[in-house]
């Protein structure tokens, strides 16, 4: 269970357009992709507009609604993507902040339909764990929350299928975090698995070691990847 106290609105406001400029200078998002959101109570949570760069928004285009998505405060219209974000909450209510992104190499991944599951980085294996592809929705609908749900409580992030990627954590700034890593395990990925066309991949033994720091440090949930020596 999450004992961490919830973000004031302040602090959340401020995260997200943090969030947001990180994520359109890291090219994780073009145009108006992307969406943020951070719960600061049990029952409200502040998110991005609908139809705004994530690398420009300001304080007042926020929104503040309930875990319906009914609008609290703000004038801005939520994104019909909001519904991902509160299937999230919903399945795993230690979870206070979703980042939802495009970022290429990951993106690509969950194109081609491909995991990352590879134990071949320590840090990907701790900080995040393996990255499950749920099956392809259509943006906007149902069918979106309902395909990322079966993983919200066991993983800390998964890809889209032939969209892009959604992560999650304790508050904007880890979620985002997780994005970076889950980014940076798909080029790894691609480097060894389809340019150099090898890996020395971790051992059984030593991805054990690994799920023991993770669960040392706290981090709740992420999967272990499949070692050829299972």
């Amino acid at each position: 269970m999450n004992n961490a106290p919830y973000l004031s609105d302040e602090a959340a406001v401020e995260a997200i357009l943090t969030v947001g400029r990180r994520l359109y200078e890291k090219n994780y998002v073009a145009s108006n992709d992307g969406n943020i959101t951070c719960r600061v109570s049990p029952d409200t949570l502040w998110a991005t507009p609908t139809g705004v760069s994530k690398g420009f928004m300001t304080a007042e285009m926020l929104i503040k609604t309930d875990l319906d998505g009914n609008v609290l405060c703000g004038t801005h219209r939520p994104s019909s993507e909001l519904k991902m974000h509160l299937r999230v909450y919903r399945e795993n209510p230690d979870v206070r902040a979703v980042v939802h992104a495009h970022p290429p190499v990951g993106t690509s991944f969950a194109i081609a339909g491909i995991a990352l599951d590879r134990p071949i980085l320590p840090e990907a294996v701790v900080q995040l764990g393996t990255v499950p592809v749920a099956p392809y929705a259509t943006p906007g609908t149902q069918e979106v929350p309902d395909s990322v749900a079966p993983f919200c409580r066991t993983h800390n992030a998964v890809l889209l299928a032939n969209h892009g990627a959604l992560t999650w954590g304790d508050d904007p700034m880890q979620a985002y975090m997780r994005m970076e890593s889950l980014e940076y395990y798909a080029l790894v990925t691609m480097y060894t698995g389809f340019v150099l066309g090898r890996a020395n991949e971790l051992t059984h033994a030593q991805v054990d070691r690994l799920v023991e720091t993770r669960e040392r440090l706290g981090i709740r949930g992420g999967g272990r990847p499949v070692c050829r020596d299972d």
